[in-house]
């Protein structure tokens, strides 16, 4: 008999880095909405995928995907299980995705699941931005 109630995706951000703080708090660096550069291919050594959980309990699976503009290919891949004890605990969890290459511009996907069942999508917009002059002025 499964005791389980499914849980509410209560936040999800993607951001640079999630830093682990002394007091047991995390902090977000880095958050994004769009990924504006001037030329391609554009890579991170990391992005994180910082979510959080509540309303549920049970052990459940969370996978997270990013996609390509044209929705047919996974860039990158990430899975974790957590659990839920009771109704008012609140899971955090946090995808690290390393050696991302954006090569296209247009509007990526990220996708994240509760066990098989897709839960939320999230534009990522790449966008291309005109490069400042980096040159002194005389």
């Amino acid at each position: 008999m499964d005791d389980s109630i499914l849980p509410d995706l209560q936040a999800a951000i993607l951001c640079e880095d999630v830093r682990a703080e002394r007091s047991g708090q995390q902090t977000l660096v880095g958050i994004l909405g769009v990924i504006p550069t001037p030329s391609l291919p554009i890579g991170f050594l990391k992005l994180s995928l910082w979510t959080r959980w509540c309303g549920g309990v049970g052990t459940f699976t969370q996978r997270a995907t990013i996609l390509d503009p044209e929705e047919k290919n996974s860039i990158a891949e990430a899975s974790i299980d957590f659990e839920l004890k009771h109704m008012n605990a609140h899971a955090t969890t946090v995808h690290f995705f390393a050696g991302l290459q954006f090569k296209r511009f247009g509007i990526y996907y990220i996708e994240i699941y509760l066990d098989k069942e897709l839960k939320l999508r999230l534009p990522l917009p790449v966008v291309q931005v005109q490069e400042e002059d980096q040159g002194f002025r005389t």
